[in-house]
């Protein structure tokens, strides 16, 4: 998904389609003053999205585990979904 850049001039009258084109279709746009990014508009969801993964990547047991998950299924040492639910008394 590629950004726009928009100046505040050019944000002003377009504001409303701007604000729809970021809820509808997952816009995103630089806005910038005087030739200099300054702000971002994006969706809700995408900012949400980007807060929650950096709690994820600020968790350092959590992404060891995350790690140390990567590194198995490259090896093929994982557990299948049957073998868990098996483990966790769910079968």
């Amino acid at each position: 998904m590629s950004i726009a850049t928009i100046s505040v001039r050019e944000l002003r009258p377009k504001l409303a389609k701007v604000l729809k084109s970021v809820s509808e279709r997952f816009a995103r746009y630089i806005i910038t003053k005087r030739g200099n990014p300054e702000a971002v508009i994006m969706s809700i969801d995408d900012y949400e999205s980007i807060l929650e993964t950096m709690d994820i990547q600020s968790d350092k047991v959590l992404m060891r585990r995350l790690s140390k998950a990567e590194k198995e299924k490259k090896s093929s040492r994982g557990h299948s979904l049957d073998d868990i639910k098996k483990e966790l008394g769910l079968v």
